[in-house]
């Protein structure tokens, strides 16, 4: 089964920018959608963003125009670009291949400072 670990996480300011990565142990972008997930204390887990056969994303509306996520196939890699970072955006952020979701990974903490 396909492996996930995040990594790239860790304390940032307010306002901050932090960038995420999600790396693969094998090929996953074709014709699968790729998301970033958060899950903060006491909160179920949600999808920020998604990227759909390594080309098309949306997002949820806490992350439009300050997240973005992308893909690099060569490295089976995605990431996750966050900017203006809020304290709400303190959570473990982890990724997962939608629709067929592989075990969860460790993820990796966000934690914005206030």
């Amino acid at each position: 089964q396909v492996q996930l670990a995040e990594s790239g996480g860790g304390l940032v300011q307010i306002g901050g920018s932090l960038t995420l990565s999600c790396a693969a142990s094998e090929s996953i972008f074709s014709l699968n959608v790729i998301g970033w997930y958060r899950q903060a204390p006491g909160n179920q887990r949600e999808l920020v963003a998604r990227i759909i056969d390594g080309s098309e994303a949306d997002y949820a509306e806490s992350a439009k125009g300050r997240f973005t996520i992308s893909s690099d196939n060569a490295k089976n890699t995605v990431y996750l670009q966050m900017k203006s970072l809020k304290p709400e955006d303190t959570a473990v952020y982890n990724c997962n291949v939608l629709y067929s979701l592989k075990d969860w990974g460790k993820g990796t903490l966000v934690t914005v400072s206030s």
